[in-house]
């Protein structure tokens, strides 16, 4: 005997149903996923601020910086208004689609983006830090394309985290330049 799924009606196939609700998410549910991904965003963000204030001392203070590294506390103010913006939209693709291959690489890009601050500050490797941050951002465009074919809003959220990104990653650089392999070519 053959199913046919063709005749099925949209309101039949529960889990490709456009309505969280249909999907058995109540506004209960909704709000305490919500509440989840905003703090588990929240929690890398806090870790990073940890692990970058261990590594604000002596060891970064006595790098050559690259002329538009901004103040130390920008970073702090960056992670804790983008962590959310990034929270927010995992959210909204989870709600849209579930569980999926974009909420993956969404939480991949977090791992990624939870690293480098350590490898960074904690390690003072600004070769990993510049591995790490260069992977958390390609892995950033490949969520953002992800989230764009399910969620406008969500992947305009990631934006503001992937611009950052790269303009870390060009920071992260010329620390790398001007401290690693400048003094070895006798710039």
């Amino acid at each position: 005997m053959r199913l046919d799924l063709s005749r099925q009606q949209p309101e039949d196939r529960v889990f490709q149903h456009p309505d969280p609700y249909h999907r058995g998410h109540s506004p209960g549910s909704s709000l305490a996923a919500l509440i989840g991904f905003l703090g588990l965003c929240l929690l890398v963000g806090l870790a990073d601020v940890a692990a970058s204030a261990q590594g604000f001392g002596t060891w970064f203070n006595s790098l050559a910086r690259p002329r538009f590294m901004p103040p130390n506390f920008v970073f702090f103010l960056a992670w804790m208004t983008l962590f959310p913006l990034s929270g927010v939209a995992g959210w909204l693709i989870w709600r849209r689609i579930g569980p999926s291959r974009p909420l993956r690489l969404w939480g991949w890009q977090l791992l990624a983006a939870a690293l480098w601050p350590p490898a960074l500050f904690a390690l003072h490797s600004l070769a990993l830090g510049l591995v790490l941050v260069l992977a958390g951002a390609g892995l950033g465009l490949i969520t953002l394309r992800a989230f764009l074919r399910h969620d406008r809003l969500a992947a305009a959220l990631l934006v503001p985290h992937l611009v950052w990104s790269g303009y870390v990653a060009c920071l992260i650089f010329g620390l790398f330049w001007w401290n690693a392999i400048a003094p070895m070519i006798g710039g």
